[in-house]
């Protein structure tokens, strides 16, 4: 084992957010694959989690956002065949938190076809994704004290996991 390539974990953190406006409407993101999903994505090289979700809420949204609350951890513990030229995308850490819009308009992005606010009581007949339902039943059920979520997306959706922390 002396000459033995040894690699330390590899994990995407990403970071998201359930955005409030002032009539309760909850912010939502159409993806280029036809599903609702609630605005973010990964944490760049240097960047803390919370000015990532601020930042990926704009970029995907055009909503300023003020991030509050961690209602849901998330482990996806699969690994699965990249694309666009990378090998294999590794497991991931989400952090979901409760956000209040401060400003700006809906819009699409290159990330999305389109984004609008909608009724909470709407939100689960827009998802398609299992692990998103997952994500926003915990927030449904937040009561203070944030879920843990472990799942696996490939090669068929399984929670294997659920618990407050």
């Amino acid at each position: 084992m002396k000459n033995a390539e040894r690699f330390l974990p590899t994990h995407i953190v990403a970071g998201a957010g359930i955005v409030l406006n002032g009539d309760g409407e909850l912010l939502m993101v159409k993806t280029w694959r036809g599903g609702w999903v609630f605005p973010g994505g990964q944490v760049e090289v240097g960047e803390n989690v919370v000015d990532a979700v601020k930042r990926e809420i704009l970029e995907e949204t055009g909503i300023d956002a003020e991030v509050g609350e961690l209602f849901c951890v998330s482990s996806n513990t699969c690994k699965y065949p990249g694309y666009n030229g990378v090998k294999e995308v590794p497991t991931k850490i989400m952090l979901d938190f409760i956000c209040t819009a401060k400003g700006g308009t809906p819009r699409p992005s290159d990330e999305n076809s389109e984004s609008a606010f909608f009724p909470r009581d709407k939100i689960l007949d827009l998802i398609r994704a299992p692990a998103i339902t997952e994500r926003f039943k915990a927030y449904l059920e937040y009561a203070g004290r944030p879920t843990y979520l472990e799942y696996v997306t490939r090669p068929a959706f399984q929670l294997k996991l659920k618990r407050f922390i």
